[in-house]
């Protein structure tokens, strides 16, 4: 609580090293950091999620049954139902979304005092909720209680907040439980909005072996899972309102850049948006639970054991990157980031690993398409 987002670097400066133990939340944890780190913590299954995280984060972020919290066959065959709606002319259609709805809001404020973060957060809102297919009474009360957005202000909370804020989650998984069972009885073809491709998604039911020569039997997600993974679609979409906050303040601080962005220039977009995404990572750090006993460096991790990787440490690792603490978007010119080493969204493979589905393209995409 004192250290912030420099825990684990003073840390990592106290320890001399790239990792320390010490105890958090009571319990004993070993913190890590770079690209070893990265490669070790979120490859070759030596962790799972489960257990790993305070319960008042999971159950705001997470949830019991997503696909966060599936590992090996189950996880990937899950991951590619969000591939399929983040990536392509689906995920295209929600960046043409957002440009549409920043440029109608910046219309409707023009003149007046704006809170950024909170008109991206509505800007956001209103797109995903349009792209996805959503019913318009479900998108109004998700847009009027502003629960995607407070569901990742206070997943670092702890008490009343983080009570409320759950309640208000509750209630929007109930509501798109309901659209859910509605999507099913109307008999949608396949495709489709995400709404309609989630409700028609299925996967192989869990311990039932196929007949030799068969096919898995398959069944539907049931209408509170499907409920938590359009959450999962529509809460991170919501937060990205951080990255495009950032990038104004980023712009605001260096303003040698807005020219260079403003003339279309698609290279310098795309080192700011990186330059972003590595200076400002706003969530600080992933935690993971040994699958079985493992050794890294000269440490002894027995199976259970509670481990954090530092995705802010990271991100601002001397080891890794020139002059960590100065915003430099032309580091990226010519260089080759390995998967591990940029990793605010997550590390490892990007179609069987934790990384986030969405992370290849939409920081760079939103700040092109908001003009930012």
């Amino acid at each position: 609580m004192r250290d912030g987002y420099l825990f684990g670097t003073r840390g990592f400066r106290a320890s001399g090293a790239d990792h320390f133990r010490t105890r958090l939340l009571g319990r004993r944890v070993l913190v890590l950091r770079g690209a070893e780190a990265a490669r070790f913590f979120y490859e070759g299954g030596r962790f799972e999620r489960a257990g790993a995280m305070p319960r008042s984060v999971l159950k705001l972020l997470q949830d019991e049954g997503s696909v966060q919290s599936l590992e090996g066959e189950a996880h990937r065959r899950r991951k590619e139902l969000f591939l399929g709606l983040l990536t392509g002319p689906s995920g295209d259609a929600l960046v043409e979304r957002f440009r549409g709805e920043f440029r109608r809001r910046v219309d409707a404020v023009a003149g007046g005092d704006v809170v950024l973060l909170d008109f991206f957060h509505d800007v956001l809102t209103r797109a995903v909720s349009s792209w996805a297919g959503l019913p318009d009474d479900v998108a109004a009360e998700l847009r009027e209680t502003q629960v995607l957005a407070q569901m990742v202000d206070s997943a670092g909370t702890v008490g009343p907040e983080n009570w409320a804020v759950r309640r208000r989650r509750a209630r929007a998984e109930q509501l798109l439980a309901d659209a859910v069972r509605r999507e099913r009885e109307m008999h949608a073809a396949p495709g489709g909005s995400p709404l309609t491709v989630v409700a028609g998604y299925t996967e192989p039911i869990p311990g039932v072996e196929p007949e030799p020569g068969a096919a898995p039997r398959e069944h539907l997600l049931s209408p509170d899972v499907a409920a938590v993974e359009l959450l999962n679609l529509l809460r991170p979409t919501v937060a990205v309102g951080r990255y495009l906050t950032f990038a104004a303040l980023a712009l605001h601080r260096h303003p040698g850049w807005r020219d260079d962005l403003a003339g279309g220039d698609e290279i310098g977009v795309r080192w700011f948006a990186q330059e972003v995404r590595r200076f400002y990572p706003f969530f600080p750090l992933i935690g993971g639970r040994a699958t079985r006993d493992l050794e890294w460096r000269d440490e002894k991790v027995r199976r259970g054991d509670w481990v954090l990787l530092d995705l802010y440490g990271t991100s601002h690792d001397p080891a890794l990157w020139d002059q960590p603490n100065r915003f430099l978007p032309q580091r990226f010119d010519g260089l080759v980031v390995e998967q591990n080493t940029l990793i605010p969204q997550g590390g490892g493979g990007y179609h069987d690993g934790h990384r986030c589905p969405g992370s290849r393209s939409p920081s760079a995409c939103l700040t092109r398409a908001s003009g930012c």
